[in-house]
């Protein structure tokens, strides 16, 4: 693991919280096709990759929440129409709290992670909590429990 001290601090890198496996589908997967794809391998996000254009696109649990809650046909409607193509995309030499703060500020839970112009990885908030959860195991602290008001 790339991890290094920073006052006090351990600094985990994307790399190592980043999911290396990344399930790709392409636009004319319907919304349907590509939940089941999600649900079987437990994961909240598919990089859409259209052979015909440029770029890469997201398709997250919340778009086929969205799009079922609106009443819309999860047999009819297309990733194309669903997928997010305005991306932030990570480096894997970013740190956690980097990507932490991408996601905050851009308002979403997954950052593709780019290295040399190809998908390296996916990174979700998941990812980042289990990093740093067993990063304090590590570090040989624990965390305190929460406050609770009567």
């Amino acid at each position: 693991m790339h991890k290094r001290r920073n006052q006090g601090v351990l600094l985990v890198k994307v790399r190592d919280g980043m999911s290396h496996l990344v399930l790709t589908i392409g636009p004319a997967h319907t919304l349907r096709q590509a939940a089941r794809m999600m649900s079987a391998r437990r994961i909240g996000a598919a990089v859409v990759i259209d052979p015909e254009h440029a770029g890469i696109g997201i398709l997250t649990e919340r778009d086929i929440l969205d799009s079922v809650a609106a009443g819309e046909d999860p047999d009819a409607e297309l990733a194309a129409q669903h997928r997010t193509e305005d991306l932030t995309f990570a480096s894997p030499d970013w740190t956690l709290e980097e990507a932490a703060a991408a996601m905050v500020k851009g308002g979403f839970r997954h950052l593709v992670v780019v290295e040399d112009h190809d998908v390296a990885g996916l990174l979700s908030m998941r990812d980042i909590v289990r990093s740093w959860t067993s990063a304090e195991a590590v570090q040989g602290t624990s965390p305190q429990p929460a406050a609770t008001s009567a």
